[in-house]
């Protein structure tokens, strides 16, 4: 039985401090299965985070997600990789009309899990 309800792993107290916040966005995040389990114990650092538009695709740069203790070191991830975002085309179009004109950062807020599936706000 898949777990419900929302667990956040990590908040950007910062970003809220430093940036103003026009808008929010529910992003789903493409993870690997040990980033997965490193979230689940809230091994990850949020505070240097962005993401960037790249050809049509959203992609979380500077996310650090500790590695796995229990894995093995073959099927383990790279800490800093950059982490493909899952939002529909019209939503990313949508933020590129205004991030671009009006020099905009994407910054996240927080990571949590939402019935069982790792999303990014």
């Amino acid at each position: 039985m898949r777990p419900t309800g929302t667990k956040v792993v990590a908040t950007n107290r910062q970003a809220r401090r430093n940036y103003t916040i026009l808008d929010t966005v529910e992003a789903g995040l493409v993870l690997r299965g040990s980033e997965v389990k490193s979230l689940r114990e809230s091994k990850v650092q949020i505070t240097d985070a962005f993401a960037r538009i790249d050809s049509g695709e959203m992609w979380l740069h500077a996310l650090h997600i500790a590695p796995y203790l229990f894995s093995q070191t073959h099927t383990g991830h790279d800490p800093d990789r950059k982490r493909k975002l899952l939002l529909h085309s019209h939503e990313i179009e949508r933020l590129r009309s205004r991030v671009d004109p009006e020099q905009l950062s994407l910054i996240p807020l927080s990571i949590y899990f939402k019935d069982g599936r790792a999303k990014v706000e």
